[in-house]
């Protein structure tokens, strides 16, 4: 069984991964190829679906064991959430990306900027602090959590819905399958 750094280490991979090809794709342009604009525009549905899965089981079982066990824990898990609540907004404005519009492109690399921030947040300044006060079980435990609680997460960006966890633990599964029926009508989750 993964323990919680596994389960989240696996996450940040993967965004960082999507985030990195995109960056390093071809720019695109309106003359750009139509297939090459398919592929951009699966990479960044594919970056908000994870990270908006990855974000709301941290908001719902990482940073209250955050705020629980480290000590400063309270102003750790405010800014970390912080900048989550950002992320979601600027998220939410991506679902409607336009490869090679010149606005959708800047929105794309402010978020994968301000992404790479907050995960250099959690990796350097909230593990290594929270290692130092976890116990291998409860590690464990809080890792089967999240991936449990990830396969019925939401797969967009909820902005406006506070991120208080027991609101998010009642209210996830049915924002999920929401989610999910609205990308299978929308063609997103192809």
């Amino acid at each position: 069984m993964a323990n919680v750094f596994e389960v989240l280490q696996r996450d940040h991979e993967m965004v960082k991964r999507l985030m990195l090809e995109l960056e390093s794709g071809p720019p695109l342009t309106g003359s750009a190829e139509r297939e090459s604009m398919l592929d951009r525009r699966r990479q960044v549905d594919q970056l908000i679906t994870e990270e908006s899965k990855h974000e709301a089981v941290e908001e719902e079982y990482f940073w209250p064991v955050i705020r629980e066990l480290v000590p400063g824990g309270n102003e750790m898990a405010d800014h970390g959430i912080a900048q989550e609540q950002r992320g979601k907004f600027i998220l939410d404005s991506l679902i409607d990306y336009r490869p090679g519009d010149t606005r959708s492109e800047d929105t794309l690399m402010g978020f994968i900027s301000e992404a790479r921030e907050h995960i250099a947040f959690e990796e350097e300044q909230v593990w290594p602090e929270l290692r130092l006060v976890i116990s291998p079980e409860r590690s464990a435990e809080l890792g089967a959590k999240i991936e449990r609680a990830k396969r019925m997460a939401p797969t967009r960006p909820h902005p406006h819905t506070p991120p208080k966890p027991g609101l998010l633990k009642a209210a996830s599964p049915f924002m999920g399958a929401a989610d999910r029926i609205r990308d299978l009508v929308t063609g997103r989750s192809r």
